[in-house]
C-alpha cells in the first residue's frame, strides 16, 4: 500500500543533517507517503529552542511529524507508529527472532552511539577537542558493536535480505560518522560494505541530507 486513501500531506519537522529525521524522512519514502518538510535549524538559527517550536515538541529537538491529525515525536516511534498503520511494504522481519536481531542493530544505534555523538553535546565541553574525542570514541566502540552484530545477521541488507528499520538507522549514523567525525569505515568491512550499498537504496538515495540541502538552497 502506498499512501492511504484522501490521505493529507503530512509534515515533518526536521533539519537536513539530523540523522534521526533521515531515519523518518528515509520511512516516510519507502511507504510512500505524500509529506513536506519544514527546516528547524538545530545548529546555526536553533530554532528548536523557540516557545513555538516547543509546543509542538517539548523535548526541543527533531523530528517531529504531524500527521493523521496528530503530532508525533522521536524517530523510532514514528517509525514504529508509520509500520503498524501502514503495513506495505512492511520494514519488520518476518519471524520474532529477526525482529529482536533488528531491535538490537537499531538500539545499538539510536541508544548506543547517536546520543553519545549528538552536536547538542558540544557547547557542555570547554574544550573542543575533549568533545572529538568523546564521540569518536563511542562512535567507534558502536561500530564495532555493528560490525559483530551485522556479521551474524546480515545478507543482502542489516537483517538477512530484507529491508528494515535497522537499515533505515544504520545508513544516517555512518554518514554521520564519515563526515561529521571523519572516521574510516574500512576497518568494520561487514558495516562498510552493507553502507556503500544501502546508499544506493531509493529511499535513501531520494533522502540523502546533500539533496535536502541542496532543495533549500534552490527554494
Amino acid at each position: 500500500m502506498a499512501a492511504l486513501a484522501g490521505e493529507t500531506r503530512a509534515i515533518l519537522y526536521g533539519f537536513w543533517l539530523s540523522s534521526c529525521s533521515w531515519r523518518v524522512r528515509a520511512t516516510l519514502a519507502y511507504k510512500q507517503i505524500p509529506f513536506e518538510e519544514k527546516s528547524i535549524d538545530i545548529v546555526k538559527q536553533r530554532t528548536q529552542m523557540t516557545d513555538e517550536y516547543r509546543k509542538l515538541n517539548p523535548s526541543q529537538k527533531v523530528p517531529a511529524l504531524i500527521i493523521d491529525d496528530t503530532t508525533l515525536v522521536e524517530s523510532m516511534a514514528i517509525l514504529q507508529y508509520l509500520e503498524e498503520t501502514r503495513r506495505t511494504p512492511s520494514l519488520l522481519p518476518n519471524t520474532p527472532l529477526l525482529r529482536a536481531r533488528m531491535r538490537e542493530i537499531c538500539e545499538t544505534i539510536v541508544s548506543g552511539i547517536q546520543p553519545l555523538q549528538n552536536i547538542g553535546l558540544k557547547p557542555h565541553f570547554s574544550i573542543e577537542e575533549q568533545y572529538s574525542v568523546f564521540t569518536k570514541y563511542w562512535t567507534r566502540r558502536g561500530l564495532q558493536t555493528l560490525e559483530d552484530l551485522l556479521q551474524k545477521t546480515s545478507g543482502s541488507y542489516c537483517v538477512g535480505d530484507q529491508l528494515s528499520m535497522a537499515d533505515l538507522c544504520l545508513v544516517p549514523q555512518l554518514y554521520n560518522a564519515v563526515t561529521r567525525h571523519q572516521l574510516k569505515l574500512e576497518e568494520y568491512t561487514t558495516v562498510s560494505k552493507l553502507y556503500e550499498t544501502l546508499l544506493k537504496e531509493k529511499c535513501l538515495s531520494d533522502t540523502h541530507p546533500e539533496k535536502i540541502r541542496l532543495k533549500k538552497v534552490t527554494e
